[in-house]
């Protein structure tokens, strides 16, 4: 079982930056790419940024000028640095994960959200 446990959600103001962390635990192999998506109220859920284990990424247009993603491979975790936030990022931010387990199957795992919140 793979538990992605998220952190750094929270209030800024419009042009202030979050920094978002996710971390994988769990029996697996190997993780093939992290992410995050979001939603909105009464609005589809989104992908905001996908980093692969070669470190190619993945943007969104609206993400691509003002978020960057890294992982830390040796600590199974990702972050999305948020800067020049605007009132339209606010969302309930999910980290994604496609991980492999041990027992050979690859799984699609999901966090639990955190909430971004940018409002004067």
């Amino acid at each position: 079982q793979v538990q992605l446990v998220e952190s750094g959600g929270g209030l800024a103001k419009p042009g202030g930056s979050l920094r978002l962390s996710c971390a994988a635990s769990g029996s697996f192999w190997d993780i093939h790419h992290m992410g995050w998506y979001r939603q909105a109220p009464e609005k589809p859920r989104e992908l905001v940024a996908v980093i692969f284990s070669s470190g190619r990424t993945n943007f969104s247009d609206s993400a691509r000028a003002r978020f960057t993603i890294s992982m830390d491979n040796a600590k199974n975790t990702i972050y999305l640095q948020m800067d020049a936030l605007k009132p339209e990022d606010t969302a309930v931010y999910y980290c994604y994960a496609e991980i492999l387990l041990t027992t050979g199957v690859r799984v699609d795992s999901w966090g639990q959200g955190t909430q971004v919140t940018v409002s004067s």
